[in-house]
């Protein structure tokens, strides 16, 4: 193998020698990537098609040996370094341009313990493999909307989606994780070992080491849940957003209702006169006894005459996959977000205006409702500290032809600043972009300090740093 130049922390180049290279490779068990490899180009891909970056050298493991084996040759050598689960994270940072990738990917596997109701996941699992194995025992953990996304990344920033008003975050059923920290050691954090990172790792993302093992509570959920969607015109957005503004004030715990404005998807229930045309949608999930949660979601089909509806109870599995088409893997996506602890008349006003001038078909905004258990968390509990955040709202772009970049993107900010007026000026980790590293005190809020003190002890030299990142001051 001839010598490779590669990136380094301080942001110059130098040359990794065949010798240290083959040296390497001879104590790493997975496979070696470089841009001279007939699969290069595929194992670099990653979901959001707007990043584009070329590492130099992609180490793919397949266990926690070979982690420790590519955080020491990333240290020993300098290296700037990524770290790769799942591969969704919108910012891109799975990938870095020109450096050391070490590439959890293909590490998908999930352990459920029935009786103890505890599953260890692997950190290339998606959420789609965990519903999978927990779902064969009527099992389930609190994650997100998507069956593609990544474990890891989901739970290393918070976390949340249908099951957090009655079960909390992620990060809040994360039991303990086995974490390879920058000197290369492996520990297990949890309440009893390691409390402080523990305490990091669950919403301070992946500044304090790699995460090779997760082990999740689990609770009872399934095979079958009442949940759906259902549909209005575009017209009728005012009034449908402040009936849902008072109906989710007093909704239980076990109910969650998002919104979602759109142009209308090709999906069966709606008729095909409003195909393509501005919508918007209440999607809707109960965690608890399907008569019940008929009874609860009754009152959302008499805020407009609905243009198609679908709620009754779907396999869970298949409702965490429901979006899955509209989130598919290849598009160009860029994205803002804001944290709301009302919905307040302008900030209801801004999001139809903007829902009205969508620039692509496939763009979005989102409101997702939070609260119920989460809310009942101290916010110094977790890294994680936005615990009274009500509603996230996600600008979501996408779109397929560069071409449109200007056009989506300008839109997505421009939103994002007509919106701010009425936000609470935090944000959620995992919705930001890699070009928002001015919001990354926001979005760790008051536990910044403490962040910047847990990584000044277990990564002084910032060798984790493609992340929305902690920066040291040891």
């Amino acid at each position: 193998m001839p010598d490779i130049k590669i990136r380094t922390l301080d942001n110059s180049e130098t040359i990794v020698s065949s010798e240290t290279f083959d040296g390497f490779v001879a104590g790493f068990r997975g496979e070696v990537v470089t841009a001279d490899s007939p699969d290069y180009d595929d194992v670099r891909s990653i979901w959001n098609a707007m990043i584009d970056k070329r590492p130099a050298i992609i180490a793919r493991c397949t266990g926690t040996a070979d982690v420790i084996t590519a955080v020491n040759f990333a240290r020993d050598n300098g290296l700037l370094t990524a770290v790769r689960g799942g591969g969704h994270n919108i910012a891109g940072s799975a990938l870095c341009e020109g450096g050391f990738l070490i590439d959890q990917s293909t590490l998908r596997s999930v352990h459920v313990n029935p009786r103890a109701k505890t599953a260890w996941v692997s950190p290339g699992a998606t959420l789609g493999d965990v519903d999978h194995e927990t779902q064969a025992f009527g099992l389930a953990t609190s994650t997100g909307i998507n069956s593609t996304t990544g474990i890891a990344g989901l739970t290393l920033g918070g976390g949340f989606g249908w099951m957090t008003r009655k079960y909390g975050m992620t990060v809040d059923n994360l039991i303990s994780a086995e974490v390879v920290t920058a000197d290369g050691q492996v520990v297990i954090a949890s309440e009893e070992e390691n409390a402080d990172l523990f305490w990091g790792i669950r919403g301070g993302g992946g500044n304090f080491g790699v995460v090779t093992q997760f082990q999740f509570r689990l609770h009872e959920i399934g095979p079958e849940v009442m949940s759906g969607l259902i549909c209005f015109r575009y017209e009728d957005s005012k009034k449908v957003f402040e009936q849902y503004r008072d109906f989710v004030a007093g909704a239980p715990d076990e109910l969650s209702v998002w919104v979602v404005t759109r142009k209308a998807p090709p999906l069966p229930f709606i008729d095909e006169a409003w195909h393509g045309k501005e919508m918007i949608a209440l999607a809707a999930l109960y965690t608890g006894d399907m008569e019940e949660g008929a009874a609860a979601m009754e009152p959302l089909k008499s805020f407009a005459t609905p243009i198609g509806e679908a709620l009754f109870p779907h396999p869970f599995v298949g409702f965490q996959a429901a979006f899955d088409p509209l989130l598919t893997p290849g598009a160009r996506n860029y994205w803002k977000s804001h944290d709301f602890t009302e919905l307040n008349d302008g900030a209801i006003d801004t999001v139809i205006e903007y829902a009205g001038k969508l620039p692509s078909d496939q763009c979005e905004i989102f409101l997702a409702q939070l609260g119920g258990a989460m809310g009942r968390v101290p916010a110094d509990a977790t890294a994680y500290p936005h615990r009274g955040t009500n509603f996230v709202l996600n600008v979501h772009g996408r779109w397929d032809d560069a071409a449109d970049d200007e056009k989506c993107i300008g839109w997505a900010r421009e939103f994002f600043d007509a919106s701010a007026p009425f936000a609470s000026g935090s944000v959620y980790v995992n919705f930001m972009t890699e070009d928002e590293e001015d919001r990354v005190k926001a979005a760790y809020g008051p536990n910044y300090d403490r962040l910047v003190e847990l990584k000044n002890k277990y990564d002084p030299t910032n060798l984790f740093r493609l992340n929305h990142n902690i920066k040291p001051t040891a």
